[in-house]
C-alpha cells in the first residue's frame, strides 16, 4: 500500500502543464522530432493553438534568423522522393540535418484515392492529379487541409504541371494541354477559384516530359527544345514572350532554376553533335542581360552523371530549394545539388529504402511544410 502511494506521489501532476509559462513550454515543445510534433495537435486545444501559432513556427522554422533554433527546430526542409515503387508514401531526406528520416510522407489521411499522382510542389503545397475524380488536389500536408479544383473541361489531358503559390497571395496552377497539334494554357487562380484559358507554346510542348515552368520576376519562363531560345508567359493575361537573353553556344541541353527571388541559373550541357562533354552552372546578369559562367561542374561528377542519363537529356530535370540547385534524372535515384553559399557540388545520398532492383520514374520535390501556406 505504502509503495503505491510513493509510485502515485511521484507521478507529475498533469495540472503542472497548464501553469507552465507559455515561452518555457515552447522551449520544451522544440525538441520534439517532426513525427511527434504532428501527431500531438490531437491531444488538447492548447497544445494545439500554442504549437501552431506564428511565434513558434516562425521562431523554429528553417528560415528563423536563429541558428541555435533552426538546428534543432522539428519544422526542416526535405527532399521528397516519388517513385512507383513507393505507392502513396514519399520518403524524406532532411536538408538541414543531411540524413534520411525514418519515416516517410503518408498523404492517406488527406487523399484517401490510390489513384493520386504528385505533380508539382511550392512553398509547403503539394499538386496531385486524381484521375478517378476528374481533378487537382492541393494540399498543405502539415494543416491536414487541402482543396479540390475541378478539371477545366472534360475530356481533360495535360503535359506539364506546375503550381506557383505565395503565402500572401495564394497560388496558382499553370497547366499545359495539347489539343492535336497545337496547345492551350490554363491557369487556375485561388482567389477567385476559377480557370482562365489562353493560347500555349507549342515548341515547349516537344521536350517537355518532365519539366515544369520556372517562376521568376513574375513570370513563368520555359527553355524550348533545339534550337533552344527562352520564353516566358505572363500569368495575369497569359501573353507569351521571347526572351532576349542568348543562351551560351555549344548547349546540348539546357534548363533554368530560379531562386525565387533576383537571381535565374541555367544548368547547361555542353559539346556537339547532340553529345555533352562537360556541364556548367550560369548565372543571368539582369544588366547586360547576359549569362554569367559560375561553375564548370567537376570532371568526374559531370562524368558520373551524364552517363546516367545516358544522353538522355530530356530525363534531366533542375529545381531549386533553400539555397540548393538540384539537378535529376529521371531513371536516377540519387541528386546532384550545389550548395550556392558554399560553391560546391555533392551527390545526395541514396534512400535506403529503395530496393536493390529499381526502374525508372524517380521525381524529386523542394517540400518546406508550412501551417499556413494558402490552401
Amino acid at each position: 500500500m505504502e509503495n503505491k502511494k510513493m509510485i502515485q506521489s511521484n507521478q507529475m501532476d498533469p495540472k503542472i502543464w497548464s501553469r507552465l509559462p507559455e515561452d518555457v513550454l515552447e522551449h520544451l515543445l522544440s525538441f520534439l522530432p517532426l513525427k511527434t510534433f504532428l501527431k500531438l495537435r490531437s491531444t488538447c486545444k492548447h497544445f494545439k493553438t500554442l504549437l501552431f501559432s506564428p511565434p513558434f513556427i516562425s521562431k523554429h522554422s528553417p528560415s528563423s534568423s536563429s541558428s541555435s533554433s533552426s538546428s534543432s527546430s522539428p519544422f526542416s526542409s526535405f527532399f521528397l522522393l516519388s517513385h512507383p515503387q513507393f505507392p502513396r508514401q514519399y520518403p524524406l531526406f532532411d536538408t538541414v540535418h543531411n540524413n534520411w528520416r525514418n519515416l516517410s510522407l503518408c498523404i492517406s489521411p488527406v487523399l484517401p484515392s490510390s489513384s493520386s499522382v504528385l505533380l508539382s510542389s511550392s512553398n509547403g503545397l503539394l499538386c496531385f492529379s486524381r484521375s478517378s475524380s476528374s481533378s487537382f488536389i492541393i494540399t498543405n500536408v502539415l494543416a491536414r487541409s487541402s482543396r479540390v479544383v475541378k478539371y477545366p473541361n472534360l475530356p481533360f489531358s495535360f503535359e506539364s504541371v506546375t503550381l506557383i503559390s505565395s503565402s500572401n497571395n495564394g497560388y496558382k496552377l499553370f497547366v499545359m494541354s495539347a489539343f492535336g497539334s497545337s496547345s492551350q494554357v490554363f491557369v487556375y487562380d485561388s482567389l477567385v477559384h476559377s480557370w482562365s484559358q489562353f493560347g500555349g507554346f507549342d515548341l515547349i510542348l516537344n521536350e517537355n516530359h518532365h519539366q515544369e515552368g520556372v517562376f521568376h520576376d513574375g513570370y513563368l519562363w520555359f527553355i524550348t527544345p533545339e534550337p533552344y531560345f527562352i520564353v516566358f508567359m505572363d500569368l495575369d493575361n497569359g501573353v507569351w514572350k521571347r526572351s532576349n537573353f542568348e543562351l551560351p553556344s555549344e548547349v546540348t541541353f539546357a534548363r533554368l532554376v530560379s531562386d525565387g527571388d533576383k537571381t535565374m541559373f541555367l544548368i547547361s550541357g555542353n559539346g556537339s553533335n547532340g553529345i555533352s562533354r562537360s556541364m556548367k552552372l550560369w548565372e543571368l546578369n539582369g544588366d547586360s542581360k547576359i549569362w554569367v559562367e559560375v561553375e564548370n561542374v567537376p570532371e568526374l561528377i559531370c562524368r558520373k552523371f551524364l552517363s546516367v542519363c545516358y544522353h538522355n537529356y530530356e530525363h534531366v530535370y533542375c529545381f531549386w530549394h533553400k539555397g540548393l540547385i538540384c539537378v535529376c534524372c529521371y531513371s536516377w535515384p540519387e541528386i546532384l545539388y550545389y550548395k550556392v553559399s558554399r560553391r560546391t557540388w555533392h551527390w545526395l545520398p541514396k534512400c535506403p529504402s529503395l530496393p536493390d532492383k529499381w526502374s525508372c520514374g524517380f521525381r524529386w520535390f523542394s517540400f518546406v511544410p508550412e501551417l499556413y501556406a494558402f490552401v
